[in-house]
């Protein structure tokens, strides 16, 4: 049967069961209440609130709970157990002392608490079920009761149906209050039909004045769930200018608040909004005194798409958003693999709506301008029709976490980490332009030799930057073997192409890829980065992005720092220029082997867990099971083919790419994988496993739960071939991600708790960079050890330990 328990009373969140159709409907507020708003209100879901209620108590009721726990605290300890069982038993490894302390001592009065707030529901009916079926009214009683009441206007209403009611019509034909509807039989509005009713760009609003904005302000505070988004005038949310701010309360709910428009000319718009004023815009600083309430109070839900820029450039005037929700995120965690997360591709695949695009709106190119050139009317449409977008994707998506049970992966690797990171990008790090123009220089100087070098060996000069000349002298003059044509008829000469000639013993070849390094090291990186810096503080602050990756790694830009060269001498030099500010030191903090260590967990391959636990060097334990070598007479060489074949198994290496990676033959390399799984044969097991897998369900996923589709596997040839290496290397890849993003927001909570001014700057793969006063490093180095190790605990104990190697130093090259 489907259920609708009609009661204010958060007490009965508790029975809420979507799965079973079981809601309550509250009378107070008008709105249904399905599992995901009872996790809006406790933070976890419906059969968890009873084990939060007994944590958290309820003074109104006599419940006690445990002193000093409050619902963020409740959800977040039943998160990390699982329960309330879990809690209490393994309170001892929590490292807050006094809430464990708190645990410990009060565990009796927590138990006695829980089974306060337990409902019965082993109790008796005082009917049979089918005597409580909604029946037709008894006209006569039913209007002897309202006469009695004195109800005369609603006896009117139902005096006109009660012919109707006694010849058998539904119940639903009675006027009643729009919250009673549901219980007649009439479907409610779910939550996707609301939010892809028809878009009404015409019903939004354009806030001027203060009297409006505080309409709106109270608004919100009845809507308790609303979107939010920023208009700026840059990019770069550590530098931007807010043009406006919009927010949404329901479908064509929606509003601008212009705040720092202005005419190219330098004058006003003239009527620029329909009679309203012209660029009438209420001041800058009472409109954020007037929001900051609003968009600060941890009982309003704040929902953004991309939140983390909003995040940052409303920190920057003062107001620091709490709690919210991002749309781009819940993407990522539903359907990570399938398609992209951005607003506009994700309304018009939810939504079926396409919204107005910025270029329509600001131009593109040299006729391009600011936002905070546009006209209030156009401004208006395209800024509140973004926030009524967001608004309705989180009532279509947000849902579905509970669903298909991901609400755990948003809110444990996710939903923090937009403030995490835009705390990072608003702190930047320094770089040394000197150490840049040095560097710029000396790989100049390179590159003029590698060139004259090279002219030498051909005996005349060429352009070392014309595919079409390099292709002709190798393939051409030198006739060289494996040549192949590209689509425009030129011989290719891409790197893989150049790597092959080198490996085959070719000196251009080798000086070519030199070269090329260096020029990328050059114009990607020590010209780029000064450019990248704010020239008052010479800090770059970086974009970091979240859900970019399949796996959960996050990407950067602007500049790009994840993609460094460390393997090079000369790329490792370009870390010499990011250095400590006066006073200060670079923390470099990095799991070591962590994807191997996590294919011996996820695998339970016994060797490499012995291995591990016992802290061998894992690559000559390898080469000694594999080929038969006692660790005393292990030589650098055998080493460094086993190094190859650990990592290249992860990414699911083939003998081709393993013979040119090592420079043997194809048929050696084949044997070095057959001898490989013989010695390791669980690592043979998961990946058959894998693949599988990923055949039979079109995702993999991490040992936290996120899904990561690779929708690749319903390809042929190459395509297949790759999809099921990226389903081998996922699962512990992704798994890499999530534990360092697990780091990442416990972090910043553990260094102010312990007193440290620490701060966290750079997240690079497995590092963490991290700027500290001297006087603490020594002291903090061993707590930011301990956060990273730790980091899957409690939820996801690993059966092998997690190292990680801190060192400190002036600039991050000495201190990796």
């Amino acid at each position: 049967m489907a259920v609708t328990i009609v009661s204010s009373d958060k007490d009965l969140m508790q029975l809420v069961d979507d799965a079973r159709h079981v809601r309550l409907m509250d009378p107070v507020k008008s709105t249904p209440v399905y599992a995901a708003q009872v996790i809006e209100k406790f933070g976890v879901p419906p059969e968890l609130v009873v084990d939060a209620q007994a944590l958290i108590g309820d003074s109104s009721d006599n419940v006690p709970g445990a002193p000093g726990i409050g619902v963020k605290t409740a959800a977040q300890l039943l998160s990390d157990f699982g329960d309330l069982d879990g809690v209490l038993s393994r309170a001892a490894e929590i490292r807050q002392e006094k809430r464990r302390q708190t645990l410990i001592d009060f565990k009796d009065q927590i138990l006695m608490s829980r089974e306060l707030v337990r409902l019965r529901c082993d109790v008796a009916p005082p009917a049979p079920i089918d005597d409580f079926v909604l029946r037709d009214a008894d006209g006569e009683t039913l209007t002897a009761f309202l006469t009695t009441m004195e109800f005369a206007t609603l006896a009117r209403r139902v005096g006109g149906t009660l012919s109707a009611l006694q010849s058998g019509t539904a119940m639903d034909k009675i006027p009643t209050a729009p919250i009673l509807r549901p219980l007649y039989g009439a479907k409610p509005a779910a939550p996707a039909e609301a939010a892809t009713a028809p878009f009404d760009r015409d019903a939004y609003a354009c806030v001027q004045t203060l009297d409006d904005l505080n309409a709106w302000i109270a608004e919100a505070y009845r809507a308790q769930v609303i979107a939010i988004d920023t208009e700026t005038d840059d990019l770069s949310a550590s530098h931007a200018k807010l043009c406006g701010v919009s927010l949404a309360t329901g479908p064509n709910r929606a509003c601008y608040i212009p705040l720092g428009h202005a005419a190219e000319d330098g004058f006003d718009f003239g009527d620029g909004f329909g009679g309203h004023g012209g660029l009438t815009q209420i001041p800058l600083d009472q409109a954020i005194q007037a929001l900051k309430p609003l968009l600060e109070d941890p009982d309003i839900l704040k929902v953004g798409q991309n939140i983390k820029y909003d995040l940052s450039v409303l920190h920057r005037y003062g107001v620091d958003v709490t709690p919210y929700d991002d749309t781009m995120l819940i993407s990522y965690v539903l359907e990570g693999g399938l398609h992209g997360h951005g607003m506009d591709e994700l309304s018009q695949q939810h939504l079926g709506h396409t919204p107005i695009p910025f270029k329509e709106v600001c131009g593109s190119g040299k006729k391009a301008k600011s936002f905070k050139h546009i006209e209030l009317p156009a401004a208006t449409r395209y800024a509140a029709e973004d926030a009524d977008v967001t608004l309705r994707l989180w009532r279509v998506l947000k849902p579905r976490l509970a669903r298909e049970g991901l609400l755990g992966v948003y809110e444990t690797l996710e939903r923090a980490m937009p403030s995490v990171l835009s705390r990072m990008e608003l702190a930047g790090i320094r770089i040394d332009p000197q150490v840049l123009q040095s560097l710029s220089h000396d790989f100049g100087v390179r590159m003029n030799e590698i060139e004259a070098e090279a002219h030498n060996l051909v005996g005349r000069p060429f352009n070392l930057n014309s595919p079409q000349q390099l292709g002709q002298i190798f393939f051409d003059e030198m006739a060289l073997p494996g040549g192949k044509r590209t689509a425009s008829g030129q011989w290719a000469t891409d790197v893989k192409v150049l790597e092959d000639l080198a490996e085959k013993g070719q000196p251009l070849a080798r000086l070519l890829l030199d070269y090329r390094q260096m020029a990328k090291l050059k114009g990607t990186y020590t010209h780029n980065l000064t450019g990248h810096a704010d020239p008052k503080t010479q800090h770059i602050h970086t974009r970091f992005h979240l859900a970019a990756t399949p796996t959960g790694r996050l990407s950067s830009n602007e500049p790009n720092l994840q993609n460094i060269p460390i393997r090079t001498a000369e790329g490792r030099k370009i870390r010499r220029a990011f250095i400590a500010k006066p006073g200060h030191r670079l923390i470099s903090a990095d799991y070591s082997q962590i994807e191997l260590r996590l294919l011996a967990h996820i695998g339970d391959i016994p060797q490499l867990k012995a291995a591990f636990a016992r802290g061998d060097d894992i690559h000559a334990m390898t080469a000694s099971e594999m080929f038969a070598v006692p660790m005393a007479e292990m030589t650098p060489e055998i080493r460094r083919r086993a190094k190859a074949i650990n990592f290249g198994i992860i990414y699911g290496i083939s003998a081709f790419g393993l013979a040119n990676q090592l420079g043997i033959e194809r048929g050696e390399a084949g044997r070095y994988i057959e001898t490989y799984f013989e010695r390791f044969p669980g690592i043979k097991s998961y990946m058959d496993a894998s693949k599988a897998f990923v055949a039979a369900n079109g995702y993999v996923a991490t040992l936290m739960g996120r899904k990561i589709h690779i929708p690749e596997i319903n390809g042929k040839g190459a395509q297949k071939a790759f999809a099921e290496r990226a389903a081998i290397n996922a699962p512990i890849q992704g798994t890499a991600a999530d534990i360092i993003r697990r780091a990442m927001m416990r972090m910043p909570l553990a260094l102010r708790d312990a007193g440290f001014a620490t701060a966290m700057l750079l997240q690079v793969h497995d590092e963490l960079i991290f700027e500290a006063p001297e006087a603490e490093v020594e002291a903090v180095m061993p707590l930011i050890r301990d956060v990273m190790a730790r980091a899957a605990e409690p939820a996801y104990p690993i059966s092998v330990p997690l190292v990680v190697e801190a060192h400190a130093a002036d600039n991050w090259d000495e201190a990796h």
